[in-house]
């Protein structure tokens, strides 16, 4: 199993690509939010060429109804990388949502199951008091994941406070202490830019989600703005500027600022992982040695 890492922008699917064309294999998503079908140009989905080029898993396959998380995610690719080595020796995993990857390499303890009570009652909250209410309660409520989580990430920082009020722990301790035990073998490739150039990226990218429709996607999903998977960059945003809070021009300024925040979060997250070999993206010749070097020892 191949993982390919790094944060927003960097070109994680274009190597991805590349490298499942080479080696005749598929690629599974770890990205969050792009698994939802309703969501599409605010998440980056893949175009339908690039979906076309080789086989994707989890891009575009459930709804925002779905209850999806990074414990359920783990069984749910384990069970779809089970398949896929039954018909090739090597399966892609890109995206840029830590937990789930780490959840898929290393396992997670179980967690609590979600209480709807809690979580309408913190999505409630947090419409109605907004972000710095949401960054308040988590820093004083669970700290450790103040530290260490995704404190940009309204859904994430949600989802602590839900997990936090159900079992009295933070959702940080949940990740497991020792790595389960997986029948392959797991190569880690991260990639990175150099900041500014990372920063100038970000910056082309939501200037192209305005003008392939964001604010228009947005709009068609009003109904479902207290939906979990609506809670977060890119969508947050835009449904402030429909509620005239903010200008257009502000929204789309603020969704680059609280990208960068984010890509910087993921970094961070990923340098602590151990054993990534990092490239830059251009670099599929050294990842593809990378890959070899496990098949020839």
């Amino acid at each position: 199993m191949v993982c390919i890492a790094g944060p927003t922008a960097v070109g994680k699917t274009a190597v991805a690509i590349q490298l499942a064309r080479q080696f005749s294999c598929s690629i599974i998503s770890a990205d969050s939010r792009q698994c939802y079908r309703e969501l599409k140009i605010g998440v980056a989905r893949p175009s339908m060429e690039e979906l076309a080029e080789v086989p994707h898993h989890f891009i575009a396959s459930h709804s925002i109804l779905d209850d999806i998380n990074a414990a359920w995610y783990e069984n749910w690719a384990l069970e779809k990388a089970d398949d896929l080595f039954r018909m090739n020796d090597m399966v892609i995993v890109c995206g840029g949502t830590g937990l789930y990857l780490r959840a898929l390499i290393a396992g997670l303890d179980e967690m609590p199951a979600t209480d709807p009570v809690i979580r309408l009652r913190i999505q409630n909250d947090y419409q109605e008091k907004g972000m710095p209410w949401l960054m308040s309660e988590v820093q004083l409520k669970d700290p450790l994941f103040a530290a260490q989580g995704e404190m940009q990430n309204p859904q994430r920082m949600m989802r602590a406070l839900e997990v936090m009020e159900q079992s009295g722990r933070s959702v940080i301790s949940y990740r497991s202490s020792v790595a389960k035990p997986r029948d392959f073998d797991i190569i880690k490739i991260g990639l990175e830019l150099p900041r500014e150039e990372l920063r100038e990226r970000i910056a082309a990218r939501v200037r192209k989600m305005f003008n392939d429709g964001l604010v228009e996607e947005v709009k068609s999903l009003v109904t479902f703005r207290n939906m979990n998977a609506l809670q977060t960059v890119g969508y947050s945003e835009i449904f402030e500027y429909l509620d005239g809070k903010i200008t257009l021009e502000e929204a789309e300024q603020q969704i680059i600022h609280h990208t960068r925040q984010y890509a910087k979060r993921q970094m961070t997250w990923f340098r602590k992982e151990e054993d990534v070999k990092w490239f830059a993206p251009g670099d599929v010749g050294g990842m593809k040695e990378e890959i070899l070097k496990v098949f020839t020892t």
